[in-house]
């Protein structure tokens, strides 16, 4: 009952850290069981706080081999984990009431509103119940197209199972997989796997806004016979920012990686040319905060790793499963460069002016996440100076980068990390879940409007 009033005291982004933390702990406790290990005798606390944050921050990085470690109660528990962060507790809780036949009330609606990021506060029940079902029916059809090879391989329960695993995974952009310690490696040829898991990262990614309304614009397509120029010029603005950077990032990644690896033997070097294409793809799709990989992450390039971290950097699109600074917040950002180089005053984007209150959150978001990143980095680095591993810097780049894209890719130093160091990379995947604006306001005092005006001041810049 106190922890009820407590949380009714609260503001919407402290519930929301709380919520996370809530089911982190839980999942922890499970993980710790004995009868979620495959041999029976438990796990490591640290362990299994770092495997309970990794699937509620929809991570993927694990200190332990999933496949090997984990019994079948632990792998299903592991499974719920990422699919409550995927979805957002908030969607749990807006479900149980919907079940219950409770209404929703205005401070539920603001949570939601908080933890999604909308611009509306309004249709929260219906949006929720739309995602539901979208992610169930994606979901479905990821794992009906994965069994067509896991059941083949894996016989049929157990490729069943590997299917709806995976699927979820995919979808949820969370990263963790059946495989063995190399993810999707051996399967970097396969093109319906390949494909398959692209297609669930990037709708999972791309926001559920953004699916909303392009389901919108296919209904108009098809049941009022609109023109698709119509269509796609009825899109907002958001979803039309969205998808254009999101297709640019993808495409220019690809394009990048398959450059900087294109004769590097490590990776893709001894490919046949398809191949090349299909696994430039796929870690193009994957960096935006899913975790899979199907070629060599330590045996990359410096030039496709600094890449990565920028891919990494930037993530999916708000209001979804995705971490990162996320595609709209670095495209306004960018936007807002090119409007000064061109010496105008206004940001427009798709005839549509961009407003100041925006663009100043955007660079809020990008200067924070990267602040808290360079700190992350200097502390596991110091962490790590007296192991008996030797770590290289951009290892630890890499590793922080993609524990607050939460992302999940690893050059393979997760399992060599002191405890202190898997706090650091815990409290990074914990911080890019709920997001650093979030973070910053659990811990600030709501401001007050300045009733005195101060004149404006000269300063040099550039």
């Amino acid at each position: 009952m106190n922890l009820f009033r407590i949380l009714k005291n609260m503001s919407p982004p402290k519930i929301i850290a709380m919520g996370f933390l809530l089911i982190i702990i839980a999942g922890t406790l499970l993980l710790t069981l004995p009868v979620s290990s495959a041999d029976g005798r438990g796990t490591a606390f640290i362990d299994a706080l770092f495997v309970a944050t990794s699937a509620t921050c929809i991570t993927g990085l694990t200190p332990v081999v999933t496949v090997e470690h984990w019994s079948l109660f632990g792998k299903v528990v592991i499974m719920g984990l990422f699919q409550i962060g995927g979805l957002g507790f908030m969607t749990f809780v807006t479900l149980t009431f919907l079940v219950l036949g409770k209404r929703i009330t205005l401070r539920n609606r603001l949570v939601i509103k908080e933890s999604y990021n909308l611009y509306e506060g309004t249709g929260m029940a219906a949006f929720m119940v739309s995602m539901i079902k979208f992610t169930f029916i994606a979901e479905g059809i990821g794992a009906f197209l994965l069994a067509t090879q896991f059941v083949r391989i894996y016989g049929f329960d157990k490729g069943l199972f590997y299917s709806v695993f995976h699927s979820i995974s995919a979808f949820c952009n969370a990263g963790f997989d059946l495989i063995g310690e190399n993810s999707l490696v051996e399967f970097s040829g396969n093109y319906v796997v390949n494909i398959t898991i692209m297609l669930l990262i990037i709708t999972g990614g791309i926001g559920f806004p953004v699916v909303l309304d392009l389901y919108l614009m296919l209904k108009n397509k098809l049941i009022k016979k609109f023109r698709l120029r119509i269509c796609l010029k009825n899109l907002r603005l958001h979803s039309k920012i969205a998808l254009s950077f999101t297709l640019f990032l993808v495409v220019s990644g690809a394009l990048a990686i398959f450059i900087c690896e294109y004769n590097n033997p490590q990776t893709i070097g001894n490919m046949t040319m398809p191949h090349k294409i299909l696994a430039s793809f796929f870690q193009s799709v994957t960096l935006r905060t899913a975790g899979y990989y199907s070629i060599s992450q330590k045996g990359m390039t410096y030039g496709s790793k600094l890449i990565s971290l920028i891919l990494m950097f930037i993530g999916g699109s708000p209001a979804s499963t995705a971490g990162g600074a996320k595609t709209v917040t670095v495209a306004v950002v960018l936007f807002s460069v090119f409007t000064m180089l061109k010496g105008e005053d206004e940001v427009v984007v798709f005839k549509r002016s961009i407003s100041f209150k925006t663009i100043r959150k955007s660079l809020s978001v990008i200067m924070m996440m990267l602040f808290l990143e360079l700190v992350a980095v200097m502390l596991l680095s110091a962490a790590e100076r007296n192991s008996q591993f030797l770590h290289d810097g951009m290892d630890l780049f890499y590793e922080v980068f993609s524990a607050m894209g939460t992302v999940g890719v690893t050059t393979g130093i997760t399992p060599y990390l002191s405890n202190i160091g898997k706090m650091i990379i815990i409290l990074c995947m914990y911080i890019g879940k709920i997001g650093p604006i979030t973070m910053a306001m659990i811990f600030t005092v709501n401001g007050k409007k300045r009733e005195i005006q101060y004149p404006e001041g000269n300063i040099l810049v550039g």
